[in-house]
């Protein structure tokens, strides 16, 4: 197998062709929103011609197969035993914790991230007329860990009703330890704070690590909703499936309720269809994916490190993101994104996004493409840094 790099431009892209709405222009180098530039998989693409070509497209229920290989794929790959029941329907991550956040608290209520963090999570909270609380994570030599005595004391003064949290983690690239998430967990179930745990970046995982699911952790089923999907591994989120696993009863209930309420009960064919390939034989595709990744991560570091040594690359234990650290030569995110898109012709996701100024010395670039737009990407940064 060789995987081949897709131009995107001009297909409705919205990494590439979606870029105007937050960028000021869109003719730049798309390093941001976080999906591929690789060719299908070719066990998706085979599954979804034989159904087009096979099966009329009319209203349809979860397929079996769609079930069984994703249980048999976070049992092989993460040694998590999900239960077939547990499994409900989300068009997306960010929609389904959204719905979590509309179920399970009311206007006023106060939801936490972990700072820096995925923004759409801190969205969730502020859209919904949530009242936001961001805890910041400490931070060494770019290397991230949670403090658990801050998040504790952020859960009980601002009385914390949902953590949204994802693991690994988006953007610094964490995998967390048992024992920072059983200590995360251990506090939310003492203070009854509900818990969403996205997983969506579970099988980008690299060589010395392992990803642990919250849930395998401790007796949490009562506050703990769990989300993943085949569309960060496989580049699928275009078809609108994830997973979101609910093992306690009544939680689940609640969240069927929910969903019936605003009939969003079930995905498209196509998404189950491509997702169940992706799950039983996505294994080869991935690993090879996997490989350009890192290799393209130790361009990007190595690159930094010998030609412009005061750019600081997060050491990467999972994702396919680096976070980048422009600090020496800049001190406000005007600054960077004057750099970036008006000297560099690049489009990243800035580092404010991810929790305000105090991260604006940093940008997000993606890693999921061709070595030649790496190397153009890193390229324009070393040729237009300042003396």
């Amino acid at each position: 197998m060789s995987i081949k790099y897709v131009e995107r431009k001009g297909t409705g892209c919205n990494k590439w062709d979606g870029m105007y709405a937050k960028f000021s222009s869109d003719d730049l180098l798309a390093m941001w929103i976080a999906d591929m530039d690789f060719e299908l998989a070719e066990p998706i693409k085979k599954a979804m011609i034989d159904h087009i070509e096979n099966i009329p497209l009319g209203y349809s229920i979860v397929p079996d197969e769609y079930l069984d290989n994703f249980i048999k794929w976070e049992k092989t790959h993460h040694g998590y035993d999900v239960k077939r029941e547990w499994i409900c329907y989300s068009p997306g991550i960010c929609a389904g914790f959204n719905l979590v956040l509309l179920m399970l608290t009311k206007p006023g209520d106060a939801v936490m991230t972990v700072t820096p963090c995925y923004y759409p999570m801190q969205d969730a909270a502020t859209v919904n007329d949530r009242k936001l609380v961001m805890c910041d994570l400490d931070c060494e030599d770019l290397h991230y860990t949670v403090n658990l005595q801050r998040f504790e004391q952020s859960i009980v003064d601002n009385d914390v009703k949902l953590f949204i949290m994802s693991s690994p983690h988006n953007p610094v690239g964490r995998v967390w330890t048992k024992e920072e998430l059983t200590g995360m967990m251990d506090i939310c179930k003492k203070h009854g704070v509900y818990v969403v745990s996205d997983e969506i970046h579970q099988d980008f995982v690299w060589e010395g690590y392992k990803h642990t699911p919250t849930a395998t952790l401790g007796d949490y089923d009562d506050f703990l909703v769990t989300m993943c999907a085949a569309s960060k591994s496989f580049n699928i989120a275009g078809l609108q499936n994830s997973c979101i696993i609910i093992p306690n009863e009544e939680l689940r209930a609640r969240y069927k309720d929910f969903q019936n309420r605003l009939h969003t009960t079930r995905g498209n064919i196509m998404g189950y269809v491509a997702a169940a390939a992706a799950f039983g034989e996505g294994d080869e595709w991935l690993s090879e994916v996997k490989e350009i990744i890192w290799g393209n991560y130790q361009y990007v570091k190595e690159s930094f490190e010998k030609r412009a040594p005061k750019v600081k690359v997060a050491p990467l234990q999972a994702t396919y993101l680096a976070w980048i650290d422009l600090g020496a030569y800049f001190n406000t995110q005007e600054e960077i994104v004057e750099f970036c898109e008006k000297k560099c012709r690049l489009a990243f996701d800035y580092g404010a996004w991810f929790g305000g100024e105090r991260f604006c010395n940093f940008v997000r670039m993606n890693l999921a493409t061709s070595r030649s737009r790496v190397e153009e990407a890193v390229e324009a940064i070393l040729e237009n840094l300042p003396l």
